[in-house]
């Protein structure tokens, strides 16, 4: 279903010392650094696997992301999914996915939060009854009816994510593009969200791929995992075969053992 062959993506950052001479300076020539995001990048996915993408912080994941929903374009490589390229297919490319970024909204910040699922059921040209049920069906099973009259600007972090949630399923994707989804909830929530996203794959199939820093998320739902670090793949294989080479290391010392063994 996802197949990503040697993708790259280069970023270039400007840099300056501080000081009133160097901000001059850089007006007339400016120095950039040159940041690889991801290096020869290459995996693959199979229908209905849930995978969990894990790694430090600027370790390439949420460009990856990106470029597999069609927000950005690579320098160089391939990405092929259900036999369209993101970024040159990218209107039908949308039709069949679902993106949840934990720190940008996809939401209307000052009108409640039925009118932008509203506005999404027209975007993707949802039927009438389809959006009926499944908008009833994510409301039951996320908690939502308190929330649909109220204006995004007015959620909590938590309540937000489950309308965000809700907001990339209406459509019903076939792949689910998870980044940090479960960040600011607490305990209850969590739970809620991962069963209902197991339930989702369960149920529908529905291919996940997870990109999260909390490491019980992964226990919770996937079973394989791609350990991305500098832009590379590092480590692409089932957390069971981890867990055995770790002996008696609970989730949270894996991930520190992990990153510091590839001196991430």
């Amino acid at each position: 279903m996802i197949q990503v062959q040697g993708l790259n993506k280069t970023f270039y950052v400007p840099e300056r010392a501080s000081g009133l001479k160097e901000t001059v300076r850089a007006v007339f020539k400016r120095k950039t650094r040159a940041v690889h995001a991801v290096q020869d990048l290459s995996f693959s996915v199979r229908a209905g696997e849930m995978v969990g993408y894990i790694g430090p912080n600027g370790a390439g994941k949420s460009t990856t992301i990106k470029i597999m929903s069609g927000i950005l374009v690579p320098d160089s490589g391939s990405c092929d999914i259900m036999g369209r390229t993101p970024w040159k297919q990218r209107k039908e490319h949308v039709r069949h996915i679902g993106v949840v970024f934990g720190q940008r909204s996809q939401l209307w910040w000052d009108v409640p939060v039925q009118d932008s699922f509203d506005l999404l059921r027209d975007i993707y040209r949802i039927g009438d009854k389809d959006y009926r049920v499944t908008l009833g069906q994510l409301t039951d099973v996320l908690d939502l009816g308190p929330l649909l009259q109220t204006p995004v600007r007015s959620l909590s972090l938590g309540q937000r994510m489950r309308c965000e949630l809700a907001a990339s399923l209406l459509h019903r994707p076939e792949i689910l593009f998870l980044d940090e989804p479960t960040i600011g909830l607490d305990a209850v929530s969590k739970l809620a969200v991962r069963q209902f996203i197991r339930e989702l794959n369960q149920t529908y199939g529905t291919t996940v791929i997870l990109t999260t820093h909390d490491m019980r998320d992964i226990e919770a739902l996937t079973r394989r995992i791609l350990l991305i670090g500098k832009g590379r793949i590092l480590y692409d294989g089932s957390l069971d075969d981890l867990r055995s080479r770790y002996a008696e290391t609970d989730l949270e010392q894996l991930a520190v053992l992990l990153y510091q063994e590839h001196r991430l």
